[in-house]
C-alpha cells in the first residue's frame, strides 16, 4: 500500500481557514486551501460545507460512477490530517487548527490531568461506560472555538446541521431538509452540515461491500437534490477521511508486547499510542518490530514532535504529556485492537486511502 503523509498546506484544517477568511473571521495562521480561496473569490449568500463521514477519494472511485453526481463536481483531492480520523479532522474542520495545536488526537487520549485514557466524545473511560470525569475531559483542558462562532462574531450568520445540534436531526434527509430551510434566511451565513455516513456502513461491511455503494447511491441522490434546491449558494462536500478494508489482531494475544506497556494503547487502533515501563524501551522496540514491523512505523515521542506527524510549527504545550514513548502507524490494512472487534472498515493509518478526501463543489 502507498504510504502517505498528511500534507499540511492542503488538508481540511486549510479548508477552515479559507471559510474564515471569507467571512473577514479570526483565523489560525495555518493558511487556505487554494481550491476553495479559487471558488471563494465570487459572492455567495450562502456557504455550506457538507461532511460525509468516510467519504474518502479511494470510496468515491471505487463505488460510484463517473458521471454520478459527486464525481462530475469533483473540483480536486486534498488531505486529511494526522490522524485521519472523525476526532482529530472533524475538529480541525470546526476550527482551523492543526492536531498538535488542538490536540483532539483520536477516538481515545491519555491525558496527565487525570491520569486515564478517556474515550473523547462520549467522556468516559477507555473500554468502559463509565464517566471519565465529572466534567468533559477534552473540552476542560482542550477547549476551542468553532468556526461557526468566530463567523458570528465577526457580524454573520452561522449554523450547524449535525445530530448534536438542535434541532437535532436524526437522518440524512433531516439533514438536508435544515440546510435548505437554513439557506433560505435572510443574511449572508455560513452552515456545516455533518453526517456520520457511509463511515457506519463501511465499519459493519467493508469500504466496497454493495451495502456501502448502496448506501453512498443514497447519499449522493440526496445531495445532489438538495443541490438542485439552493440559490445563491456554494455547497462544498466532502470528507474527514477514507477507509480501507483491514485484518485484525489483537493486542492482548502477544506478551512480549503487552509486558512492555504502562497502560492500553489510545489514540486509534492504526495510530498506537504506547507508554513503555521503565527500561523496556528496546524490548519494545524489538518484540514490535519482529510482530509487525513490516505493517507499522514505530515512532519515539521525539519523532513525532519533529517530523511534525500531527501538525507543523509550534504545538500546544500539553501535547508531549499526552503522546507515549512510541506512536505505531498503520502502513498496510493490519489493524491492532485493544480487544477482538467484528470491524471490516477502518481509518487512522498513514495510507493514500485513508488520507485522501475529495473535494466537491457545486455552484448555484
Amino acid at each position: 500500500m502507498e504510504t502517505l503523509y498528511p500534507d499540511y498546506k492542503n488538508c481540511v484544517a486549510n479548508l477552515a481557514c479559507s471559510v474564515l477568511r471569507y467571512f473577514g473571521a479570526q483565523s489560525p495562521d495555518n493558511g487556505t486551501l487554494p481550491m476553495a480561496d479559487e471558488l471563494l473569490s465570487t459572492e455567495y449568500k450562502n456557504v455550506v460545507i457538507l461532511l460525509l463521514d468516510g467519504m474518502g477519494k479511494n470510496i468515491l472511485e471505487a463505488n460510484l460512477e463517473p458521471d454520478g453526481f459527486f464525481r462530475r463536481n469533483l473540483r480536486g483531492v486534498y488531505s486529511s490530517v494526522f490522524p485521519p480520523t472523525t476526532v482529530a479532522a472533524t475538529t480541525s474542520l470546526e476550527s482551523g487548527l492543526f492536531p498538535n495545536q488542538h490536540c483532539w488526537l483520536g477516538w481515545e487520549c491519555y491525558y496527565k490531568g487525570i491520569d486515564e485514557n478517556v474515550t473523547v466524545f462520549l467522556n468516559t473511560r477507555q473500554g468502559t461506560a463509565e464517566p471519565a470525569a465529572d466534567f468533559d475531559v477534552a473540552w476542560t483542558y482542550f477547549p476551542y472555538t468553532r468556526v461557526t462562532e468566530l463567523v458570528r462574531q465577526a457580524g454573520y450568520g452561522a449554523y450547524h446541521a449535525t445530530p448534536f445540534y438542535e434541532p437535532f436531526p436524526e437522518d440524512f434527509d433531516a439533514i438536508c431538509g435544515r440546510v435548505s430551510e437554513l439557506c433560505a434566511l435572510e443574511g449572508k451565513k455560513y452552515i456545516y452540515a455533518y453526517w456520520n455516513e457511509p463511515d457506519h456502513v463501511m465499519h459493519e461491511t467493508g469500504a466496497f461491500s454493495e451495502s456501502s455503494k448502496r448506501k453512498l447511491t443514497a447519499l449522493q441522490s440526496r445531495a445532489e437534490a438538495l443541490a438542485q434546491s439552493l440559490e445563491d449558494t456554494l455547497l462544498i462536500i466532502t470528507a474527514d477521511h477514507g477507509q480501507i478494508d483491514s485484518d485484525i489482531a489483537v493486542i492482548t494475544d502477544y506478551e512480549d508486547i503487552c509486558e512492555c506497556l504502562v497502560r492500553a494503547p489510545s489514540i486509534e487502533p492504526r495510530a498506537l499510542n504506547l507508554f513503555i515501563k521503565e527500561g523496556c524501551g528496546e524490548k519494545l522496540k524489538s518484540a514490535f518490530n519482529r510482530r509487525f514491523g513490516d505493517k507499522f512505523t514505530l515512532f519515539s515521542r521525539e519523532e513525532v514532535i519533529e517530523n511534525g506527524l500531527f501538525g507543523p510549527g509550534a504545538s500546544n504545550p500539553a501535547l508531549p504529556d499526552m503522546l507515549g514513548d512510541y506512536l505505531a502507524v498503520a502502513t498496510d490494512s493490519l489493524t491492532i485492537f485493544n480487544s477482538p472487534r467484528d470491524i471490516v472498515g477502518v481509518h487512522a493509518g498513514m495510507t493514500a486511502g485513508e488520507m485522501l478526501v475529495p473535494f466537491i463543489a457545486v455552484t448555484r
